[in-house]
């Protein structure tokens, strides 16, 4: 029974090394790994719009900014415009009928003031994206801005891979509405 245990570990080991090492990753010109495609199905919206909800909120909170709710209607505003740009192939803030960010997010139904908006076209993950824009200062700044509220994250993916992200931040409305039983 030591034998035939002995021979196929030598087996299995003797298999192991015919496999060798996986294969090196593709490396870009720079000596960095080229990306790997990074698919979206439609089962991962909630989990990718909370997961940048709450990575966008911690660094709020480390800023001293106030935690931000997801939208519907800027979802809504946010996920018209990442197609639109995909047909236009140009990350920018006007849509194809000339729209502007303040534009979509009243004809999704948001009453609130627009705070900003970040775009991208990217193969990259929603969480690297979000690196990158936390590295330019103006960006930076309209995702920390202490004003903002409200969150409305989407995005639309190519059949090649490419995504084009869409982050809009908004301000509710201040009604002044001061309900009658309110304490003075």
């Amino acid at each position: 029974m030591k034998r035939s245990t002995f021979l196929l570990g030598a087996a299995a080991l003797a298999l192991t090394a015919c496999a060798g090492a996986p294969p090196a990753p593709t490396l870009g010109p720079d000596g960095k790994p080229l990306p790997q495609v990074y698919r979206i199905r439609s089962s991962d919206t909630g989990r990718i719009q909370f997961r940048m909800l709450d990575a966008l909120n911690a660094l709020r909170q480390a800023s001293g900014a106030p935690a931000l709710e997801l939208n519907a209607r800027l979802n809504a505003a946010a996920a018209t415009h990442a197609r639109d740009m995909s047909v236009q192939n140009r990350p920018w803030h006007f849509g194809s009928d000339g729209s502007s960010p303040i534009t979509r997010i009243q004809r999704a139904g948001y009453n609130g003031r627009l705070v900003g908006e970040a775009l991208s076209e990217t193969y990259e993950t929603e969480l690297e994206t979000l690196g990158a824009w936390m590295e330019a200062p103006n960006t930076r700044a309209v995702l920390l801005d202490p004003s903002a509220r409200d969150m409305g994250f989407s995005w639309y993916q190519e059949a090649n891979g490419k995504i084009w992200w869409d982050l809009v931040l908004g301000a509710p409305e201040e009604t002044g509405f001061v309900p009658v039983n309110a304490p003075s």
